[in-house]
């Protein structure tokens, strides 16, 4: 795969063969679409390419909103396009100039004129172009007018529910992990680097590691204790994650007024301080909750351990 870091960026290709939008989570859904354009591709001895942006549209219009949450990193975005086998990848700086470009402009001057867009794939429903004016019925007068075909792609179903970003998230919210992975088509995952906690962990045979994850949009879970897996130093282990308040500690010298996010490797003894480690998420096991004390804590992780290998 190919990547442009902006459309200008971008050279003749033959009979492009274009999809475009956040794609956020590159789910399900974003799957079916990337593979048509694919298949079209092979049969029209063409190449596939995607136009997406960054930052996301939202971070540009409004500056304010903290609350955006995004499912995948800039870096999750790609590996998962790139195992989708697209030809090309273009990331074009998203703008509050860009954002004023009319659909008709978007159309003629970008897809046609820089891309030289032979057949356009999009998603259900899919808007484009300034105040998102543009639409599959805009498109198909455009198409007509400048000489390329255009395709809508139905929304992919899940146990028929229509499979989108937002309803990830949303699952995601809920802490229902089960769901959300089967709408992603794979376990959903963040990454981080493992930094020096307080070592309560470690007295009471239950060592975490403690992660920090830089990109502040990344979504989270719902507070609460997940089965999970950890790939670190090329390996893979099973585990049980935590995320959340720590409130067993909140009448200690070490509880820390912030979201904590650990893991507990079994089996594991290695020192990996300072390292980068990537946690799939499979399952939930339960809320976080408050104990009198460590060692009803102890006791409810030994319980955990047990429910967590019966997920893995």
């Amino acid at each position: 795969m190919k990547i442009y870091r902006s459309i200008e960026e971008f050279g003749p290709v033959n009979n492009p063969v274009l999809t475009t939008g956040t794609f956020d989570g590159v789910h399900l859904g974003h799957q079916k679409l990337l593979s048509r354009i694919g298949k079209i591709a092979v049969q029209t001895n063409g190449e596939s390419v995607l136009l997406t942006f960054h930052p996301h549209p939202r971070i540009v219009l409004f500056p304010e909103d903290n609350t955006l949450e995004l499912i995948s990193t800039q870096k999750e975005k790609i590996e998962h396009l790139e195992k989708a086998g697209i030809d090309h990848l273009i990331i074009h700086p998203f703008t509050k100039e860009f954002s004023r470009i009319s659909s008709v402009d978007f159309v003629r001057g970008i897809l046609v004129n820089k891309i030289g867009v032979k057949k356009l794939v999009i998603g259900y429903n899919h808007h484009f172009g300034r105040n998102r004016e543009g639409s599959m019925e805009s498109l198909q007068e455009h198409s007509e007018t400048y000489g390329f075909e255009v395709e809508e792609i139905n929304a992919q179903e899940v146990d028929e529910i229509n499979v989108s970003s937002t309803k990830i998230r949303t699952a995601l919210n809920e802490g229902n992990i089960v769901v959300a992975n089967s709408y992603l088509g794979y376990k959903y995952s963040f990454e981080g680097t493992v930094n020096k906690g307080q070592g309560i962990g470690t007295t009471i045979g239950y060592a975490t590691a403690n992660i920090e994850i830089k990109d502040g949009c990344k979504i989270l879970p719902k507070n609460g204790v997940y089965a999970a897996e950890a790939e670190v130093d090329g390996s893979t282990y099973n585990g049980m994650l935590n995320i959340g308040m720590r409130p067993t500690l909140s009448n200690t010298k070490n509880y820390l007024e912030q979201k904590s996010v650990e893991i507990h490797l079994f089996e594991f003894n290695k020192s990996i301080y300072a390292k980068q480690i990537k946690v799939s998420v499979v399952d939930r096991i339960r809320d976080e909750v408050k104990f009198p004390n460590l060692d009803l804590l102890k006791e409810q992780l030994g319980k955990d351990k047990i429910a967590a290998l019966q997920i893995l």
